[in-house]
């Protein structure tokens, strides 16, 4: 795997990735500066969200849970002082679905935390992170 962006003004850059999607990056709103793109530290963040979000639907599929929703959303905390690391982050997962057991996603939820994830992985080495979730059974 390789990355690379390209400066284009300011603090305002581009990346695409190998299959040829762009994204745009800019830095943090508080620089006064560039704010069309998104924040690396919020790529961070997306990419686990991503990650996680991949692995559980995909084991939620394989145990035939009928998952008719998932969003995940990640809460960062940041430090104050540079670099402005991640020190704390929240994990939350919003399943909606058709007879969705409780089991099946805790152990979904596990297994990317513990087993699959990359990201979650890389993370977890530098900061405490937490998962919470919620299951909205339909009629």
């Amino acid at each position: 795997m390789e990355a690379n962006v390209i400066w284009k003004n300011k603090l305002s850059f581009t990346t695409t990735g190998t299959n040829g999607m762009s994204i745009p990056l800019s830095a943090e709103q508080a620089s006064g500066d560039n704010t069309e793109g998104i924040e690396p530290m919020e790529l961070v963040a997306i990419a686990l969200a991503g990650c996680t979000g991949m692995d559980v639907i995909s084991l939620l599929q394989k145990k035939r849970q009928e998952v008719t929703a998932l969003v995940v959303q990640v809460h960062a905390e940041r430090a104050t002082d540079y670099p402005k690391t991640f020190t704390n982050v929240t994990v939350e997962y919003l399943v909606e679905g058709h007879n969705i057991e409780l089991a099946a996603v805790e152990r979904s939820i596990e297994l990317s935390a513990t087993k699959y994830c990359p990201v979650q992985a890389m993370l977890s080495k530098a900061c405490k992170i937490e998962h919470k979730y919620s299951i909205k059974n339909l009629p």
